[in-house]
């Protein structure tokens, strides 16, 4: 379990290529539709504004919780004008832990900040996908690199899941196979990526690599496998999988939050050794649960009602 709990780094991977894939795929089906760029950047600031701007203001308002000092010290020192511009994985900053994880969501916003506008006024397949090999053939090589200006959580290193995720969407769009076809090309890309990543990849630079390569064959395999009449689709269809998808967003966002604020459970359970680290894991786990359903029903679903207007 302690093992397996070291890659949960890796996550970050899966969150690229599924974002990847789902948004290229809404880029290319939306593009002969009119205003579909403003659209398209209307619906994105719905679905990820509202939640961010909430959980920056509570951070900085409840500073000597969540930061250390005083908000106005916690202003003056935290680097809250990058997490406005959703620039904050692009500089050498010391970032506030309970928002640290949000270098992704930047990286998310900075690509299709670009990739929205090269998917409308390119829209050639061919041309969208060497911009895309391009960038999975770059992110390994500047990883390697070590060039000083580059931060852990620069947007250059990390584009390997997102762009593969894209390309994936890209061949769907425009590669007239069936879809059982897709499902093994998804299922061997995923055996493939997880031989890499447990063997040559494995320490190097390549590693994101091997792994972008596993999961996004996972979600090509599962895209493609949608509708089937197997365990797999069901577990898909209903029980806590959906749900923990739909209040996802709010999880990501809240939960080191919850993980600080109820920091004296932790502390309570210290002397109980495995049992005690097993109740902090559920307990978390509860309460992260519960404070994400609420924002979701509370705050999401009702923002979101407004992309019908776009």
């Amino acid at each position: 379990m302690y093992y397996g709990s070291l890659w949960g780094w890796s996550g970050v991977i899966v969150f690229f290529a599924l974002s990847g894939f789902l948004i290229t795929s809404n880029l290319l089906g939306s593009l002969d539709k009119p205003h579909s760029m403003h659209s398209f950047h209307a619906r994105r600031a719905l679905r990820i504004l509202p939640l961010y701007a909430l959980v920056l203001v509570v951070c900085y308002w409840q500073a000597p919780w969540f930061i250390g000092p005083s908000t106005w010290d916690a202003v003056k020192a935290a680097p809250w004008l990058a997490y406005l511009f959703f620039v904050q994985n692009l500089f050498h900053l010391t970032l506030p832990p309970v928002i640290g994880p949000t270098w992704a969501l930047a990286i998310e916003e900075q690509y299709y900040f670009l990739w929205a506008p090269a998917v409308r006024f390119l829209r050639k397949p061919w041309i969208l996908s060497v911009l895309l090999a391009m960038a999975l053939i770059a992110s390994p090589l500047l990883r390697q690199s070590h060039y000083t200006w580059l931060t852990p959580t620069h947007t250059l290193i990390h584009l390997d899941g997102i762009a593969l995720g894209s390309l994936m969407a890209v061949g769907l769009y425009t590669i007239p196979l069936s879809r059982r076809v897709w499902c093994w090309i998804g299922s061997c890309s995923a055996v493939l990526g997880f031989a890499a990543a447990a063997t040559v990849a494995g320490g190097t630079a390549y590693l994101d690599s091997a792994l972008a390569v596993m999961f996004a064959g996972m979600v090509l395999a599962l895209a493609t496998s949608t509708g089937a009449r197997n365990p797999l689709s069901f577990l898909l269809r209903r029980g806590p999988l959906p749900f923990y998808g739909q209040i996802s967003y709010g999880l990501y966002m809240i939960h080191i939050m919850v993980f600080v604020f109820f920091g004296w459970f932790d502390l309570r359970m210290d002397a109980y050794g495995t049992a005690g680290n097993l109740a902090v894991v559920g307990f978390r786990l509860a309460m992260s649960t519960a404070l994400a359903t609420a924002l979701w029903y509370g705050l999401e679903t009702k923002v979101l009602k407004l992309k019908k207007y776009f």
